[in-house]
């Protein structure tokens, strides 16, 4: 049986810097993926934003320390992960939008965000070619950026193992011991290995990983679909935001940016939530969101689309992460439930949880880690969407 300081399962969005962060920190790492490679799972689904402009604090904690990390990428690890500081612009054509926007901005502000509200022409400006009628304004926040998924599961993936880091990949766990209350072991359909500390960082299949355990963790599939375009000359700066629902009921809020390389990625929000693990492509996405964007920016009616997906966004209740240990058994840690931003809380996520483990505390305040407990009161529905 091998043996290791720690066992982390996903090599995903937040399971590899969890992995890194945690062999930085001198512990021995495994990591148990069941698929073939390093972000194979809903890692590669992700368009890539990555902001800290949301309500609640512990996001906002999580995603500050994320784009410290991707925004100083290449410098401090020589990868180019093709980070983009064009911020996030959420454009607004209703009062009801306006109100939530204005509405959070004191708590963004608190917590020294980068963000503020702009008129319509200031708007025009951000997001050029924008449809003017009806444009109230917008907020926009310009330290917010958008970087490869795909690049940067693969430079952590390097990164872990020039830190001795061990992958077990096509493994799935099919049991885990316990004794006196305690993790002891975490049995594949392969190997077995031996550890007193088990990061559960499974995404979508969080779940099925807490029973194992004796626990029911509140964590939900739900599909999502994306796509990307040919690359075309770079014009648009910021990922963009629309959170008006789709006018043929398809969909609520969407959003979409130019990478690096000149691509467009876009995603929207189903207006009914697909429940569970189908990942095939729906015909009706594209007509959809298509008509949305050209809506918005009439000049994008002629962009070719190069393909669409559909990835999984793990659901909590409450719309908020689950991060920490647990009362028993001791020595799980729960890093799950990132409600479809768990690339751009990975880094966050990863730090935290290792300082959690090798230290007994996380980077973040202990009374703002708190409100991602296991333990918390669930019962509170996510109100608004940007949380």
């Amino acid at each position: 049986m091998e043996s290791y300081d720690a066992i982390v399962v996903g090599a995903g969005s937040v399971g590899l810097p969890s992995a890194y962060y945690l062999a930085d920190e001198g512990l021995r790492v495994c990591v148990i993926e069941k698929l073939p490679s390093v972000g194979q799972g809903q890692n590669k689904s992700a368009i890539g934003g990555a902001r800290a402009t949301h309500s609640d604090p512990a996001k906002i904690r999580l995603c500050q320390e994320s784009l410290k990390v991707f925004s100083s990428w290449k410098d401090e690890f020589g990868d180019d992960v093709g980070w983009k500081k064009g911020g996030y612009c959420f454009p607004v054509y209703r009062e009801s939008e306006e109100k939530i926007l204005k509405g959070i901005l004191p708590v963004q502000r608190k917590f020294d965000l980068n963000i503020d509200w702009v008129g319509a022409d200031a708007i025009a400006t951000i997001i050029p070619g924008v449809n003017p009628d009806g444009l109230r304004g917008g907020t926009y926040s310009p330290d917010d950026g958008q970087v490869s998924p795909l690049l940067v599961a693969s430079s952590y993936y390097r990164l872990c193992l020039s830190k001795g880091v061990k992958f077990a990949f096509r493994e799935e766990v099919v049991e885990i011991t316990q004794s006196r209350g305690k993790i002891k072991a975490i049995r594949t359909n392969v190997n077995d290995y031996s550890s007193g500390v088990l990061v559960n960082a499974a995404g979508a299949h969080a779940r099925e990983l807490g029973k194992m355990c004796g626990l029911d963790i509140p964590v939900v599939p739900d599909s999502h679909e994306g796509g990307i375009s040919a690359p075309v000359r770079s014009f648009l700066e910021p990922l963009v935001v629309d959170m008006r629902p789709g006018p043929d009921g398809k969909s609520s809020n969407f959003y979409f940016g130019q990478t690096s390389e000149g691509q467009f990625i876009f995603c929207y929000t189903p207006a009914t939530p697909f429940i569970g693990t189908e990942r095939r492509s729906l015909s009706e996405f594209m007509p959809s969101i298509g008509r949305r964007l050209v809506d918005l920016i009439p000049r994008l009616r002629n962009l070719l689309i190069r393909r669409c997906w559909r990835g999984l966004y793990p659901m909590t209740p409450d719309g908020n992460p689950i991060i920490g240990k647990v009362t028993e058994p001791e020595g799980l840690f729960l890093a799950v439930g990132t409600c479809g931003q768990g690339f751009m809380m990975g880094p966050g996520v990863g730090r935290n949880v290792a300082k959690l483990i090798s230290t007994g505390r996380p980077l973040m305040e202990d009374e703002i880690f708190k409100g991602m407990s296991f333990y918390r009161d669930f019962s509170a529905a996510k109100t608004e969407a940007l949380r």
